[in-house]
Protein backbone atom coordinates (compact mmCIF):
# COMPACT_ATOMS: atom_id res chain seq x y z
CA UNK A 1 0.00 0.00 0.00
CA UNK A 2 3.10 2.29 1.23
CA UNK A 3 4.52 1.56 -2.17
CA UNK A 4 1.51 2.31 -4.28
CA UNK A 5 1.44 6.08 -2.58
CA UNK A 6 4.92 6.56 -3.34
CA UNK A 7 4.29 5.83 -7.00
CA UNK A 8 1.50 8.47 -7.09
CA UNK A 9 3.05 11.11 -5.32
CA UNK A 10 6.59 10.09 -7.64
CA UNK A 11 4.14 10.56 -10.67
CA UNK A 12 2.05 13.53 -8.99
CA UNK A 13 5.72 15.40 -8.96
CA UNK A 14 6.86 14.47 -12.10
CA UNK A 15 3.73 16.12 -13.69
CA UNK A 16 4.08 19.12 -11.59
CA UNK A 17 7.72 19.41 -12.74
CA UNK A 18 6.66 18.97 -15.99
CA UNK A 19 3.82 21.44 -15.96
CA UNK A 20 5.93 24.05 -14.95
CA UNK A 21 7.88 26.49 -17.85
CA UNK A 22 8.53 30.08 -18.25
CA UNK A 23 5.81 32.57 -19.87
CA UNK A 24 8.08 33.23 -22.37
CA UNK A 25 8.99 29.93 -23.63
CA UNK A 26 7.04 27.30 -24.97
CA UNK A 27 5.61 24.64 -22.54
CA UNK A 28 6.67 20.94 -23.38
CA UNK A 29 4.87 19.27 -26.44
CA UNK A 30 3.39 15.98 -27.13
CA UNK A 31 4.12 14.69 -30.52
CA UNK A 32 5.01 18.73 -31.72
CA UNK A 33 5.29 17.29 -35.62
CA UNK A 34 1.92 17.96 -35.72
CA UNK A 35 2.12 21.71 -34.57
CA UNK A 36 5.19 22.42 -36.89
CA UNK A 37 4.66 22.05 -40.30
CA UNK A 38 7.29 21.29 -42.90
CA UNK A 39 6.12 23.52 -45.86
CA UNK A 40 6.03 27.31 -45.01
CA UNK A 41 2.84 29.09 -43.65
CA UNK A 42 0.59 31.49 -45.12
CA UNK A 43 1.65 34.73 -43.95
CA UNK A 44 4.55 33.61 -42.12
CA UNK A 45 8.00 35.55 -41.36
CA UNK A 46 10.96 34.39 -42.88
CA UNK A 47 14.52 35.78 -42.65
CA UNK A 48 14.85 33.80 -46.80
CA UNK A 49 13.01 36.90 -48.14
CA UNK A 50 13.40 40.60 -47.64
CA UNK A 51 11.76 42.46 -44.75
CA UNK A 52 11.15 38.37 -43.34
CA UNK A 53 7.55 38.46 -45.55
CA UNK A 54 6.38 35.22 -46.83
CA UNK A 55 3.22 36.61 -48.86
CA UNK A 56 4.25 38.81 -51.59
CA UNK A 57 2.79 40.14 -55.20
CA UNK A 58 3.55 38.52 -58.18
CA UNK A 59 5.83 40.30 -60.35
CA UNK A 60 4.69 42.71 -62.65
CA UNK A 61 3.60 41.47 -66.01
CA UNK A 62 3.73 37.74 -64.89
CA UNK A 63 0.37 35.37 -65.05
CA UNK A 64 -0.54 32.09 -63.36
CA UNK A 65 0.55 28.69 -65.46
CA UNK A 66 -2.32 28.13 -67.74
CA UNK A 67 -4.00 31.01 -67.73
CA UNK A 68 -5.70 32.20 -70.98
CA UNK A 69 -6.93 35.85 -71.60
CA UNK A 70 -10.97 35.77 -72.85
CA UNK A 71 -10.90 38.61 -75.10
CA UNK A 72 -14.77 39.78 -74.52
CA UNK A 73 -15.67 42.64 -72.16
CA UNK A 74 -18.22 42.54 -69.65
CA UNK A 75 -20.58 44.70 -71.44
CA UNK A 76 -23.55 44.41 -73.27
CA UNK A 77 -21.62 44.29 -76.46
CA UNK A 78 -19.35 41.84 -75.17
CA UNK A 79 -21.69 39.68 -74.50
CA UNK A 80 -23.79 40.00 -77.47
CA UNK A 81 -20.48 38.84 -79.21
CA UNK A 82 -19.93 36.11 -77.33
CA UNK A 83 -23.42 34.59 -77.89
CA UNK A 84 -22.78 34.69 -81.36
CA UNK A 85 -19.23 33.62 -82.06
CA UNK A 86 -18.00 32.11 -79.21
CA UNK A 87 -17.53 28.10 -79.54
CA UNK A 88 -16.62 25.29 -77.17
CA UNK A 89 -12.97 24.11 -78.02
CA UNK A 90 -13.56 20.92 -75.67
CA UNK A 91 -14.59 18.14 -78.02
CA UNK A 92 -17.83 16.67 -77.34
CA UNK A 93 -17.01 13.37 -75.33
CA UNK A 94 -18.25 11.43 -72.92
CA UNK A 95 -15.67 12.03 -70.04
CA UNK A 96 -15.92 15.83 -70.34
CA UNK A 97 -19.80 15.29 -70.27
CA UNK A 98 -19.69 13.81 -67.57
CA UNK A 99 -17.15 16.01 -65.59
CA UNK A 100 -19.89 18.84 -66.69
CA UNK A 101 -22.80 16.95 -65.10
CA UNK A 102 -20.46 16.64 -61.62
CA UNK A 103 -19.57 20.30 -62.42
CA UNK A 104 -22.74 21.91 -62.69
CA UNK A 105 -24.31 19.57 -59.89
CA UNK A 106 -22.19 21.70 -57.49
CA UNK A 107 -22.24 24.95 -58.75
CA UNK A 108 -25.52 25.29 -60.92
CA UNK A 109 -28.18 22.96 -59.77
CA UNK A 110 -28.58 24.46 -57.04
CA UNK A 111 -30.72 27.30 -58.36
CA UNK A 112 -30.90 26.27 -61.88
CA UNK A 113 -32.30 23.33 -61.22
CA UNK A 114 -30.67 19.34 -62.02
CA UNK A 115 -32.91 19.55 -65.26
CA UNK A 116 -32.14 23.33 -65.92
CA UNK A 117 -35.74 24.44 -65.61
CA UNK A 118 -34.99 27.11 -63.27
CA UNK A 119 -36.24 24.74 -60.39
CA UNK A 120 -33.30 24.31 -58.29
CA UNK A 121 -33.47 24.28 -54.53
CA UNK A 122 -33.23 28.17 -54.00
CA UNK A 123 -35.79 28.35 -56.10
CA UNK A 124 -38.35 26.36 -54.63
CA UNK A 125 -37.73 27.60 -51.10
CA UNK A 126 -38.03 31.05 -53.08
CA UNK A 127 -35.06 32.48 -51.75
CA UNK A 128 -33.94 33.25 -55.78
CA UNK A 129 -36.89 34.04 -58.12
CA UNK A 130 -36.87 34.32 -62.02
CA UNK A 131 -34.62 31.68 -62.82
CA UNK A 132 -35.28 31.17 -66.50
CA UNK A 133 -35.10 27.76 -68.42
CA UNK A 134 -32.44 26.86 -70.33
CA UNK A 135 -34.82 26.38 -73.11
CA UNK A 136 -36.69 30.13 -72.82
CA UNK A 137 -36.92 31.51 -76.13
CA UNK A 138 -36.14 35.24 -75.39
CA UNK A 139 -32.81 34.02 -73.99
CA UNK A 140 -32.05 31.59 -76.54
CA UNK A 141 -28.98 30.48 -74.99
CA UNK A 142 -26.09 29.57 -77.05
CA UNK A 143 -22.72 27.33 -76.04
CA UNK A 144 -20.69 31.29 -76.13
CA UNK A 145 -23.73 33.19 -73.91
CA UNK A 146 -23.16 30.44 -71.27
CA UNK A 147 -19.75 30.37 -70.70
CA UNK A 148 -19.59 34.37 -71.10
CA UNK A 149 -21.84 34.34 -68.23
CA UNK A 150 -20.11 31.43 -65.87
CA UNK A 151 -16.90 33.88 -66.54
CA UNK A 152 -18.45 37.34 -65.62
CA UNK A 153 -21.77 36.43 -63.87
CA UNK A 154 -25.38 38.35 -64.54
CA UNK A 155 -27.78 40.02 -62.67
CA UNK A 156 -28.16 38.17 -59.02
CA UNK A 157 -25.60 35.24 -61.00
CA UNK A 158 -22.09 36.16 -59.89
CA UNK A 159 -19.12 35.07 -61.33
CA UNK A 160 -17.22 31.63 -61.52
CA UNK A 161 -13.94 32.20 -62.87
CA UNK A 162 -12.55 32.18 -59.08
CA UNK A 163 -14.15 28.57 -58.27
CA UNK A 164 -13.63 26.91 -62.18
CA UNK A 165 -10.79 27.19 -64.68
CA UNK A 166 -11.18 27.45 -68.27
CA UNK A 167 -11.95 23.73 -69.12
CA UNK A 168 -14.32 23.08 -66.01
CA UNK A 169 -16.14 25.65 -67.42
CA UNK A 170 -16.66 24.47 -70.91
CA UNK A 171 -17.70 21.17 -69.45
CA UNK A 172 -20.59 22.78 -67.87
CA UNK A 173 -20.98 24.29 -70.82
CA UNK A 174 -21.50 20.86 -72.45
CA UNK A 175 -23.68 19.84 -70.18
CA UNK A 176 -25.54 22.64 -70.00
CA UNK A 177 -26.23 22.74 -74.08
CA UNK A 178 -27.63 19.17 -73.45
CA UNK A 179 -29.93 19.86 -70.91
CA UNK A 180 -31.20 22.53 -72.75
CA UNK A 181 -31.71 19.88 -76.00
CA UNK A 182 -33.25 17.76 -73.71
CA UNK A 183 -36.10 20.56 -72.55
CA UNK A 184 -36.68 21.45 -76.54
CA UNK A 185 -37.43 17.66 -76.94
CA UNK A 186 -34.20 17.49 -79.07
CA UNK A 187 -32.12 14.10 -79.15
CA UNK A 188 -29.02 14.03 -77.72
CA UNK A 189 -25.85 14.44 -79.69
CA UNK A 190 -23.63 11.93 -80.15
CA UNK A 191 -20.08 12.01 -78.20
CA UNK A 192 -16.97 11.87 -80.62
CA UNK A 193 -14.95 8.74 -80.78
CA UNK A 194 -11.49 8.64 -79.09
CA UNK A 195 -10.11 9.15 -82.78
CA UNK A 196 -12.66 12.15 -83.58
CA UNK A 197 -12.00 13.81 -80.55
CA UNK A 198 -8.35 13.65 -81.20
CA UNK A 199 -8.66 15.04 -84.58
CA UNK A 200 -10.84 17.77 -82.83
CA UNK A 201 -8.18 18.32 -79.86
CA UNK A 202 -5.67 18.83 -82.67
CA UNK A 203 -8.04 21.77 -84.79
CA UNK A 204 -8.69 23.35 -81.51
CA UNK A 205 -5.00 23.26 -80.84
CA UNK A 206 -4.30 24.85 -83.83
CA UNK A 207 -6.64 27.61 -83.88
CA UNK A 208 -5.45 28.44 -80.19
CA UNK A 209 -1.83 28.58 -81.39
CA UNK A 210 -2.64 31.07 -84.03
CA UNK A 211 -4.62 33.02 -81.59
CA UNK A 212 -1.60 33.30 -79.38
CA UNK A 213 0.45 34.48 -82.18
CA UNK A 214 -1.73 37.51 -83.15
CA UNK A 215 -2.24 38.71 -79.75
CA UNK A 216 1.95 38.01 -79.00
CA UNK A 217 1.72 40.31 -82.63
CA UNK A 218 -0.53 42.89 -81.76
CA UNK A 219 1.42 42.82 -78.31
CA UNK A 220 4.73 43.99 -79.69
CA UNK A 221 3.50 46.05 -82.14
CA UNK A 222 1.73 48.17 -79.54
CA UNK A 223 5.01 48.26 -77.39
CA UNK A 224 7.27 49.64 -80.46
CA UNK A 225 4.22 52.01 -81.46
CA UNK A 226 4.84 53.45 -77.49
CA UNK A 227 8.54 53.11 -77.39
CA UNK A 228 8.32 55.40 -81.14
CA UNK A 229 6.19 57.79 -79.46
CA UNK A 230 8.47 58.12 -76.38
CA UNK A 231 11.60 58.63 -78.79
CA UNK A 232 9.77 60.88 -80.31
CA UNK A 233 8.98 62.84 -77.61
CA UNK A 234 11.94 63.12 -76.34
CA UNK A 235 13.33 64.46 -79.64
CA UNK A 236 11.14 67.04 -79.48
CA UNK A 237 12.19 68.35 -76.27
Amino acid sequence: MKSLFKIAGVTLMSLLAVSCFNEKDRNYQYFPNMYKSVGYETYGEYEVFEGSQEAKLPVEGTIPRGWMPYEYDNTTEGYDLAKAELKNPLPYTEDNVNEGKALYTIYCAICHGDKGDGKGTLAQREKILGIPAYDDAGRAITEGSVYHVMYYGINTMGSYAAQTNEKERWQIDHYVMDLKAQLEGKPKREPLTEDEAKQFDSSSENQMVNADEEMTNDAASSHENANREESSSLNEE
